[in-house]
């Protein structure tokens, strides 16, 4: 299935998805329009029980080169609010959809390109991308950006890139962990082709309660957190997918998922 919405589509293949920026003549500027787009597509994804892995792909030599400028520049201040919301909003459905989120990136990812690798569960890029919030630069301070990527990297490692505006590149995003790990541009699409695969092969079920628990308890307390991850287990304990796969795992054999 391929559809096509302004600058962004999606192909789903066997149980992933893979939603892809395509305006790469302009290096995949995130407008309103488009960032509106994604996220009804990852809504819809989130609602299609095929889907286990959902990618976030770009074409060309960028992966995104964040805001639409033309769009920001003079724009009177409910504008700009609608456009910032509209950032936010995607950012939080990447968490809120059910499957894992991957993103996958070739070229510069910067600012609110950089905020979506940040905010995407996992990242894989090519060695030669690189990484920058450089909005300090032209006065625009990376201010949403600064909300995922001080929980993905710290606060010291950070304020760096927000305050500098420099280039980082994927061997020291990676080092940081904003990235899950840098490989040949050649490699680029088999490794998370392979990484996509083996989550897929995992009950969708279980995946949706593993990414839910895990944005739950990554900000709270850790007595709220075990409080929390308790009732957690407990049903997650009890539901189908778990009594079958504790079960084949005991009689050796593979699993045969019901996806509840």
């Amino acid at each position: 299935m391929t559809e096509n919405i302004t600058e962004v589509t999606v192909d789903v293949e066997d149980s992933i998805a893979t939603v892809t920026l395509r305006a790469p003549q302009r290096r995949n500027p995130l407008s309103k329009k488009t960032m509106q787009a994604a996220t009804r597509l990852l809504r819809e994804l989130d609602q299609d029980s095929r889907v286990r892995v959902i990618v976030i792909a770009a074409e060309g030599p960028a992966f995104s080169a964040g805001h639409d400028l033309a769009e920001v520049v003079g724009a009177e201040l409910d504008d700009q609010r609608e456009i910032f919301a509209a950032c936010s909003e995607l950012m939080l459905t990447l968490h809120e959809v059910r499957q894992p989120v991957i993103a996958k990136v070739a070229g510069m990812a910067l600012a609110a390109g950089c905020q979506l690798v940040a905010t995407s569960d996992l990242a894989v890029a090519a060695d030669d991308a690189r990484f920058s919030t450089p909005g300090v630069k032209i006065g625009l301070f990376c201010s949403t950006p600064m909300v995922p990527l001080t929980r993905a990297i710290g606060r010291k490692r950070a304020m760096q890139m927000l305050l500098t505006g420099e280039m980082v590149d994927a061997a020291t995003a990676a080092e940081w962990g904003l990235i899950n790990q840098a490989v040949p541009a050649d490699r680029l699409d088999a490794v998370v082709a392979d990484l996509a695969a083996s989550i897929a092969g995992s009950s969708s079920a279980t995946l949706a309660i593993g990414k839910r628990a895990f944005y739950d308890q990554i900000d709270v307390s850790e007595r709220e957190a075990y409080r929390l991850m308790t009732e957690t287990m407990a049903t997650n304990a009890v539901a189908c997918d778990a009594r079958e796969g504790i079960s084949a795992f005991l009689e050796k054999r593979p699993p045969v998922w019901s996806d509840r």
